[in-house]
């Protein structure tokens, strides 16, 4: 998946916000303004997601969906509500993308002959060290 595509799309109108006061910094503007956001997005109901799309993102997120399939995320850092909003719309796209990014297939490889090598003088070394750390009997 390209992620440029994952960016391109406009997932905005299926976003819902949800303000609500924070607990992070700002004194007491804390106490005054709405600056914790929450984002929820649908992931069953999403169009522009295709069906083997909205199955990667339900297993590899499953964590943060709950039972309905809304996707939730917070921001709370900031202390102005539209910084925590740009914030939780960069995690949403960061997270999706990170989610259907295909997974590279391991090359399974040997150690080389020297790095054997290596490795056994090491354990060789470490073993005559812990041998001279003995008490000698006499």
């Amino acid at each position: 998946m390209d992620i440029d595509i994952i960016q391109g799309r406009d997932f905005y109108p299926e976003f819902k916000f949800n303000s609500s006061r924070s607990s992070g910094p700002g004194g007491q503007n804390v106490n005054k303004v709405s600056s914790k956001i929450e984002l929820r997005f649908n992931i069953l109901e999403s169009v522009l997601l295709t069906k083997e799309e909205k199955e990667i993102i339900l297993i590899k997120l499953a964590n943060k969906i709950n039972k309905e399939g809304e996707f939730i995320l917070v921001s709370q850092s900031e202390r102005s509500q539209l910084a925590n909003k740009e914030k939780v719309i960069d995690k949403f796209y960061a997270l999706i993308r990170k989610a259907l990014e295909p997974k590279k297939n391991r090359k399974p490889t040997k150690p080389s002959k020297k790095a054997k090598e290596k490795r056994l003088e090491g354990k060789r070394l470490n073993s005559e060290k812990k041998v001279l750390r003995k008490d000698i009997d006499y």
